[in-house]
C-alpha cells in the first residue's frame, strides 16, 4: 500500500507540474524580477539617474507636491502624491482632469529639492509590467489571466506536496548531484534546486492564492456579510474615512507639511509614503495620509485623514487591525516581500531563480524520459512521438525564449525614440514579439542546434545591455561603478543582467561542447534524423 501510495503520488506530481509549467515559469520568472520592481523602473527611466542621489524629507517634498499641483490643477476633484523613498527618487503627482468630459489621471514627476518638473522623463511601464505580468499576462482580461494563474498556482502547490511525499530521501537529494549522467542528472538538478529553497517555494505558493482568495473562494465571504460586500472590504481593507461631498464653497488648503509631520510622529517617525486629497480647495476638502511600506511583514498600511481646510484629525485606520485584515497583510506582505531590505530581497531573488531552474528542470526530465521510451522505435527507424515533440518544442521556447523577451524588452527602452506615442505598449510588444519568433522557431526545429541559438540570443541581449548603456545614458558601469557616481541600483541591475547572461552563454558553451563530442557517436536512422541532433536534455 506505501509503494502504491508513493507511485500515485509521482504520477500527481509529474502531471500536475507538466500541464502547467510553462505558464509557471513565466510566472515565476516575472515575480521573481518584481522583487527589484523599484529599481528595474528607475533602471528604465535614465533621465532621473541623477534625482535619485538627492535625500529630501518627506515633508518638504509634500509641499513641493501641492504647490506643483496648484499650479496645475486647482479644481481638481482629487489628487494624489507618491513621496520619495530609497527606492523611487522622485514625487509623482496625479490629478483628475478638471474637463468632465475626459476621464483617467494625468500625471507628472517632480524634483523633491526644487519642485521643478522633471522634462520628458521617458514613458515606460519599467518594472510594473514585469510585476503585473506575472498574474495579469497581459493581453487579456484581468480575471481570466488571474483565474488562470490561481490554477495554475494551485496545481503546483499539489505538486509541491505529492513531490515531497514522492521523495524517499528529501534530506540526501539536497546534497546530491551527479553531473554528466543523462537523464540521472537531470533529476538531481530537479531535486536540489526543489529542496533548496522548498520552504520558499510552499510559502510562495500558498501566498499567491492567498492574495486573491476572495476572488477563487467568494462563497464564505457572501455567506458571512450576506452578499454586502461593502461591508467586507470596511472590515477587511479598513480605511481613515470617506471623502466628503465638495460644499462648493471656496477655502484655502491647509499647509501639509504640518499633516505630514503630525502623521508620522504618530507612526512613531515613520515615514509617510504618500498622500491623496479630494476637493482641494473646498471647504469639504479630505487630506488622506497613509504610512510608507518599512520593515513589518504586513502589508496593511496605516492611514490618517485631516480636514482639508483647518488640517484638524478626523479619522485614522490600521493602527489595530483585526485579526483577519493582520493575517491578509501579513500573507501578502510574505507575498511580495515590500518588507524587506535590500540583502532579502536579494535572497528571495536567488530563492525565486532556484524555483525557475525546478520548474525548467522539472519540464525537461519528462521530455529525458519520454525520449528513453521511445528509444527502440527511433533506433528502429520511428519518430519522436507527437507529445514528446510539442514538449520539447514549448520546453525550448518557454525556457530559452524568455531571456530573449526580457531582453528585448530593455533594449526596447533604451533605442525606441523617446517622444514617440503609446511608447510603453510598444516596448511591451517587443517582448512579446521576441518570445513569440522564439516560440515559432522552437516549433519549427526544437533540436540542439535551436538550443544553442536561443540561450545565445538570449546571452547576447542580457550581455550586452551594460554596453548598449555606454552609448546610450551617462550612467553607464563606468560611471556608476567605477566612478561611484549615480544611484547603486543602477549599476546592480547591469551587473545582474550581465551575470544571467553569462549563465546562459555558459549553458550555450556547454551545450555546443557536448555536440563535438557526440561526432564520433554512429549516425542514426533517417527517421531518426528528422529530430537530430538530440534536443539539450539529453546532451547536457
Amino acid at each position: 500500500m506505501k509503494d502504491g501510495f508513493r507511485q500515485a503520488m509521482a504520477w500527481l506530481h509529474t502531471w500536475s507540474g507538466l500541464l502547467v509549467c510553462w505558464i509557471l515559469f513565466l510566472v515565476f520568472s516575472a515575480g521573481t524580477a518584481s522583487y527589484f520592481r523599484d529599481e528595474i523602473s528607475l533602471w528604465m527611466k535614465p533621465e532621473l539617474h541623477a534625482v535619485h542621489v538627492r535625500g529630501v524629507a518627506t515633508a518638504s517634498a509634500a509641499s513641493m507636491a501641492v504647490q506643483a499641483l496648484q499650479e496645475r490643477a486647482p479644481d481638481a476633484k482629487r489628487w494624489f502624491v507618491t513621496l520619495p523613498t530609497e527606492r523611487t527618487p522622485a514625487v509623482r503627482i496625479a490629478y483628475s482632469d478638471p474637463d468632465k468630459s475626459k476621464r483617467g489621471l494625468k500625471s507628472a514627476l517632480i524634483d523633491p529639492a526644487s519642485g521643478v518638473e522633471l522634462k520628458d522623463p521617458r514613458e515606460t511601464r519599467g518594472g510594473e509590467f514585469i510585476y503585473r505580468l506575472h498574474f495579469d499576462l497581459h493581453y487579456m482580461p484581468p480575471l481570466w489571466a488571474r483565474w488562470i494563474v490561481g490554477f495554475c498556482a494551485m496545481f503546483m502547490l499539489v505538486s509541491i506536496v505529492s513531490g515531497v511525499i514522492t521523495h524517499k530521501r528529501i534530506f540526501k537529494d539536497f546534497f546530491t548531484f551527479r553531473g554528466n549522467k543523462g537523464q540521472r542528472s537531470w533529476l538531481d538538478a530537479h531535486n536540489v534546486t526543489a529542496v533548496l529553497a522548498l520552504p520558499y517555494h510552499l510559502m510562495i505558493t500558498y501566498t499567491g492564492l492567498v492574495t486573491l482568495m476572495f476572488l477563487y473562494m467568494p462563497a464564505a465571504t457572501q455567506v458571512a456579510y450576506r452578499g454586502d460586500r461593502e461591508a467586507m472590504n470596511a472590515e477587511v481593507f479598513p480605511s481613515a474615512g470617506a471623502p466628503a461631498k465638495p460644499a462648493g464653497v471656496a477655502a484655502p488648503l491647509a499647509a501639509i507639511r504640518p499633516i505630514i509631520e503630525e502623521a508620522e510622529r504618530h507612526w512613531g517617525g515613520r515615514a509617510a509614503g504618500g498622500f491623496s486629497v479630494a476637493n482641494p480647495n473646498d471647504a469639504n476638502a479630505r487630506i488622506s495620509v497613509t504610512r510608507a511600506a518599512g520593515r513589518e511583514l504586513s502589508n496593511k498600511q496605516p492611514a490618517m485623514q485631516f480636514d482639508g481646510a483647518s488640517g484638524a484629525l478626523l479619522a485614522q485606520a490600521g493602527d489595530a487591525p483585526s485579526g483577519a485584515a493582520a493575517t491578509h497583510g501579513v500573507m501578502y506582505g510574505l507575498h511580495i516581500a515590500r518588507f524587506a531590505g535590500p540583502l532579502m530581497r536579494g535572497f528571495f531573488f536567488l530563492s525565486g531563480l532556484a524555483g525557475c531552474a525546478m520548474v525548467a528542470t522539472g519540464a525537461l526530465l519528462w521530455a529525458v524520459k519520454s525520449r528513453q521510451r521511445q528509444a527502440k522505435a527511433l533506433k528502429a527507424g520511428g519518430k519522436v512521438g507527437f507529445g514528446t515533440r510539442l514538449v520539447e518544442a514549448l520546453n525550448l521556447g518557454a525556457i530559452a525564449g524568455l531571456p530573449i523577451a526580457y531582453g528585448a524588452y530593455f533594449w526596447a527602452n533604451r533605442l525606441v525614440p523617446v517622444g514617440i506615442a503609446e511608447r510603453p505598449e510598444t516596448e511591451i510588444a517587443w517582448f512579446f514579439i521576441a518570445w513569440g519568433a522564439a516560440m515559432v522557431l522552437a516549433q519549427i526545429r526544437p533540436d540542439r542546434l535551436m538550443w544553442r541559438l536561443q540561450l545565445g540570443a538570449g546571452a547576447l541581449l542580457l550581455m550586452g545591455i551594460p554596453v548598449l548603456n555606454v552609448f546610450t545614458t551617462s550612467s553607464h558601469l563606468g560611471v556608476t561603478l567605477l566612478q561611484s557616481r549615480g544611484p547603486a541600483a543602477v549599476a546592480g541591475f547591469d551587473l545582474t543582467v550581465f551575470a544571467l547572461g553569462l549563465l546562459l552563454a555558459c549553458a550555450a558553451h556547454r551545450l555546443g561542447r557536448r555536440a563535438k563530442d557526440a561526432v564520433a557517436a554512429p549516425r542514426p536512422s533517417a527517421a531518426a534524423r528528422d529530430y537530430a541532433p538530440a534536443p539539450m536534455p539529453e546532451t547536457t
